[in-house]
């Protein structure tokens, strides 16, 4: 019988502090002490929640301008000394691990999930749409970044918070084959756990949903304003069974770290009665055109 440990990381790091930021992603992996290790959204370069960087529709500020300087400095570049250090991690606990990041390309920001196993970086998926405010921060990602990762017990792929609402997303990484579906995030709202549920029963797959604690004291003192709560990200971290059954979680109100052991034989036992893109698909009444080239704005600079 196959099984195989998994752990997902709810915790926060400070914000505009990269080296943190690592050291922090870094302790973590070690000490969940899992075969597959999934941390949130956005944990490496921050997810400035509540911070407005002083955009109206029309306008912009010079203080907002500072804060995104601050941020776009925070992020991270792939390849890079941090995801080199998280690489040695993972090549030294010969584990898995799913980290979220928000990545330097230029002058565009990315929200990511960086993957990593036993020999070392393995690749990213970058997120495809950016959610309201969010989108004067990040850019879109294309079809090139939708990984998914044969670890040699099960296969692992990821879904950064609200793509996890995008039905032929869902769709085309169900098609890749998909066990262990990693969804990063920062909603902790009590429907995102409904969501978590209904993937993994409609994908009939594993599903590890990591989320922030993030209090008011992670953001800068001069950053705070008078609507922020003492908690501005609240959790609700979850694993869940291909038959929508919580495994472990949701956790709330404290870091945490929560693991289960997975049966992967859970995994064709689900699917005995449905496949969403096998026996329970309509391919004469229903199909889905996936582009997976990289859209570059510019080409033919040469090596």
């Amino acid at each position: 019988m196959a099984k195989l440990t998994a752990a997902v990381v709810q915790a926060a790091a400070p914000l505009f502090d990269t080296r943190g930021a690592l050291s922090r992603a870094e302790s973590l992996i070690r000490e969940a002490r899992a075969e597959v290790v999934v941390l949130p959204e956005a944990f490496l370069g921050g997810y400035p929640k509540g911070l407005d960087f002083d955009i109206t529709v029309g306008r912009r500020t010079d203080a907002g301008r500072e804060l995104f300087r601050r941020y776009l400095e925070a992020a991270i570049e792939i390849p890079g000394p941090e995801v080199d250090a998280l690489a040695a991690v993972t090549r030294d606990l010969r584990c898995h691990a799913v980290v979220g990041a928000v990545e330097r390309r230029g002058a565009t920001l990315y929200c990511v999930a960086l993957f990593f196993g036993p020999t070392g970086y393995l690749g990213l998926h970058r997120k495809l749409m950016p959610t309201a405010a969010e989108r004067y921060l990040w850019g879109q990602g294309d079809g090139s970044t939708l990984p998914v990762i044969d670890t040699g017990a099960a296969r692992l792929g990821a879904a950064i918070c609200w793509e996890n609402y995008m039905p032929l997303f869902r769709t085309t990484m169900y098609a890749k084959g998909v066990d262990l579906w990693c969804a990063p995030t920062v909603d902790d709202r009590d429907q995102w756990q409904a969501s978590m549920r209904h993937v993994a029963l409609e994908g009939r797959c594993f599903v590890l949903s990591a989320n922030q604690f993030l209090r008011r004291e992670g953001v800068p003192a001069e950053l705070h304003r008078h609507d922020m709560g003492p908690v501005l990200i609240n959790g609700g971290s979850v694993i869940v069974s291909p038959l929508g059954e919580v495994l472990a979680g949701p956790l709330r109100d404290c870091e945490g770290i929560l693991t289960a052991e997975l049966d992967l034989d859970d995994l064709p036992r689900a699917r005995f009665d449905f496949d969403a893109v096998g026996h329970y698909a309509r391919p004469d009444v229903f199909s889905l055109r996936v582009d997976e080239t990289a859209r570059n704005a510019v080409t033919g600079l040469g090596a």
